[in-house]
């Protein structure tokens, strides 16, 4: 069972089940609890030969056993997330814990996952379980629905799910559009039904000022 100690703790009850982490993320723990390392960015062979093209490499551990484990990284605030066998896309950098029954891997992101600076692959999170999060500031759940799409800047994007489709848009951001922005300017906007995570924080970007 995953729990928050605090936004910037995570806790995680273990009764002989493991979770994947990121690894060194582990703070604390008690009980009788092993650690292994593993090769993260997705599970199996699609998962290998995806690393191998793209450079990607997400630093993973296992952590097994009876006990409670204690995670975080960097102070970063903590939000959890269920899936109940739907699919989470998250960029690698934001994603601390989940449940290793859940399958991980990668998926194409294209311009998008260059404009926000993390690569053109970000990692996918699918099945049923929980999920823990990471953000710069603490995280805000938007809803996307048909009638409603979301515009958001990449740099401050970290995860979505549900039906949601991405259309990335360049020329335009919303500095620019208040007449403070320079240089080319990124968007992601989101269409369909689901739930965009964002953080109220903007990594750097090749788009500049966005």
């Amino acid at each position: 069972m995953f729990r928050l100690q605090g936004s910037r703790t995570l806790a995680v009850d273990l009764a002989g089940d493991a979770v994947k982490a990121k690894n060194g993320s582990m703070v604390a723990y008690d009980g009788r609890i092993a650690f292994k390392k593993m090769t993260g960015g997705g599970d199996g062979l699609r998962g290998m030969v995806t690393r191998r093209l793209t450079g990607e490499q997400m630093a993973v551990m296992e952590v097994k056993g009876q006990g409670t484990c204690y995670f975080a990284d960097r102070a970063s605030e903590i939000s959890l997330v269920s899936l109940h066998g739907d699919k989470l896309c998250v960029e690698a950098s934001n994603l601390l814990c989940a449940d290793a029954g859940l399958r991980t891997g990668t998926t194409f992101t294209g311009l998008r996952g260059g404009a926000s600076g993390n690569g053109l692959f970000t990692t996918t999170v699918e099945g049923t379980g929980q999920v823990a999060i990471m953000s710069d500031g603490a995280a805000v759940a938007l809803r996307v629905s048909a009638s409603y799409p979301l515009f958001v800047d990449p740099g401050a994007y970290i995860a979505h799910q549900g039906n949601v489709q991405q259309h990335f848009q360049s020329g335009v951001n919303f500095r620019t559009l208040m007449g403070e922005g320079s240089g080319e300017s990124f968007q992601i906007r989101f269409e369909g039904e689901g739930i965009v995570y964002v953080q109220p924080s903007e990594r750097n970007t090749i788009g500049g000022d966005v």
